[in-house]
C-alpha cells in the first residue's frame, strides 16, 4: 500500500464528512488497506469491487456514496484506468449490436426467484410513480396506469412493448384497457415467465431482437430498455420504432437519462450489472428523434427512483435467507452495492428518469400532458 494513496483518500473522505472507523451510518470501516491503491488506479470500479471483496463496510452505503458524489470525489482522482478502458471500448466497438443478448443472459436471466422476491407483485423492474402511492405495489401500478393514460389506450388497440420484461405492463394494459399486444425481450427467463403467466389474455412475448420486428402497431411502449441500445444505435432504434408505428399512433419511451453526453457506461455497473449499458443525454435523444417524431411530452420523475431502489433493497434483504443457498455472499454484496449506489446517484440527481411521448406527425389540436 502506498502511504501517499492512503493520505490522499483519507483527505477526500474527510472533505465528504466521512470518518474511517466512525459510528455514523454513512461512515466507512476499512478492513484492508489495499483499498487505497485500488481506488486510486481503478476509481469507482475499484471501490465497488473492494466492497464485493469485503475490504470495506458501511452502515448506509447509499448515504456514503451520496456524500462522495456531493463532494464530487471523482474529479479529484485524475487517472482512472477502468474509465479510460470503458471510454475506448465505447468509441471503438458497437457491443450493443455485436452482443445483443449478453445483458439478457448476464442480468435478466440471473433467476426469476431473485426478481420475484425483490420486485412488486407484477414484477416491474423500473421506476415506480410515488405521487400518491405509499408502497411499491401501488407505485408500480400507478406508473403502469400513467403510461396507459398518456398514450390514450382504447379497447381493441394493438400495442408493442419493446423490452417487455416479465410481461407486467402488457398484462396490466390488456386487463384494464382491453388491448392486445406483443412484447419483445432478449431474456429467455423473462419470455418464459411472461408467456406462462398471461392467462387467456390476447398478448404474447417473443424472444427476439427489436430490430427483427415488422408490422404496424397503434401504440408503442418501451420501459427501461433504451439504456441498453447504445449511442451508436439511438437513431436506428428511432427509425425502427417509426416504421412500426401507425401514422396516428403514439410512442412512449421510459428511460433513465444522464445529465451529460457520454459514449460509455459507468465501469463498475457495466462490468457487473448491465453489460454494455449507457445512459442517453437530452442532446443525443434530440438528434435521434429529429425529423422522425414530434416530441409531445417530456416528464422527469427521477427523484422517485431513489425510493424505488430502496424498496427493492428492503425486499432483497428480507428475502436473502431464502436466496443465500443459490447466491453466494459476494453476489449479496454486489447486489447491495448496485441498489445503494444507484439510489445515491438518483438522490444526487446525477441520473434522471424520463417518460417521453412521441408522435409521427404531431397530435392534431395538441397533446394533453397527463401527470
Amino acid at each position: 500500500m502506498s502511504e501517499r494513496s492512503k493520505g490522499f483518500i483519507l483527505n477526500l473522505l474527510k472533505g465528504a464528512d466521512i470518518i474511517v472507523g466512525g459510528n455514523r451510518p454513512w461512515d466507512i470501516q476499512i478492513h484492508d488497506d489495499r483499498l487505497y491503491d485500488r481506488v486510486m488506479t481503478q476509481g469507482t470500479l475499484g471501490f465497488g469491487e473492494g466492497y464485493m471483496d469485503g475490504w470495506w463496510d458501511s452502515g448506509a452505503i447509499d448515504q456514503l456514496i451520496h456524500r462522495l458524489l456531493k463532494f464530487d470525489v471523482k474529479s479529484h482522482i485524475r487517472f482512472d484506468m477502468a474509465l479510460v478502458a470503458s471510454t475506448v471500448k465505447g468509441r471503438l466497438l458497437n457491443l450493443q449490436r455485436l452482443k445483443v443478448y449478453e445483458v439478457g443472459e448476464k442480468h435478466y436471466d440471473i433467476g426469476n426467484d431473485l426478481y420475484s422476491a425483490m420486485l412488486d407483485k407484477r414484477m416491474i423492474y423500473s421506476c415506480g410513480y410515488w405521487k400518491d402511492a405509499t408502497d411499491l405495489d401501488a407505485a408500480q401500478e400507478a406508473k403502469l396506469d400513467l403510461i396507459c393514460r398518456k398514450v390514450g389506450l382504447q379497447p381493441g388497440m394493438r400495442i408493442l412493448d419493446i423490452g417487455s420484461g416479465w410481461g407486467g405492463f402488457l398484462k396490466f394494459a390488456a386487463e384494464r384497457y382491453g388491448v392486445e399486444g406483443v412484447g419483445v425481450t432478449i431474456s429467455k427467463e423473462q419470455a418464459a415467465f411472461a408467456n406462462a403467466n398471461r392467462g387467456d389474455l390476447p398478448i404474447e412475448t417473443r424472444l427476439v431482437d427489436y430490430m427483427s420486428l415488422d408490422g404496424k402497431f397503434d401504440r408503442i411502449i418501451s420501459i427501461g430498455m433504451f439504456e441498453h441500445v447504445g449511442y451508436k444505435n439511438y437513431r436506428r432504434y428511432m427509425e425502427k420504432a417509426h416504421s412500426l408505428l401507425a401514422d396516428d399512433g403514439l410512442f412512449l419511451l421510459h428511460t433513465i437519462g444522464g445529465n451529460l453526453t457520454q459514449t460509455n457506461g459507468e465501469p463498475w455497473s457495466e462490468k457487473y450489472i448491465f453489460p454494455n449499458g449507457m445512459l442517453p443525454s437530452i442532446k443525443q435523444m434530440g438528434a435521434a428523434v429529429e425529423g422522425l417524431f414530434v416530441t409531445e411530452d417530456w416528464h422527469n420523475f427521477g427523484d422517485y427512483y431513489d425510493r424505488t431502489l430502496l424498496a427493492w433493497l428492503d425486499n432483497f434483504e428480507n428475502a436473502w435467507p431464502d436466496l443465500r443457498d443459490k447466491y453466494d455472499e459476494r453476489f449479496h454484496r454486489m447486489w447491495q452495492y448496485y441498489l445503494c449506489s444507484f439510489a445515491a446517484a438518483f438522490r444526487m440527481r446525477h441520473m434522471q428518469l424520463w417518460q417521453i411521448v412521441l408522435s409521427p406527425n404531431g397530435v392534431e389540436g395538441g397533446y394533453n400532458s397527463i401527470r
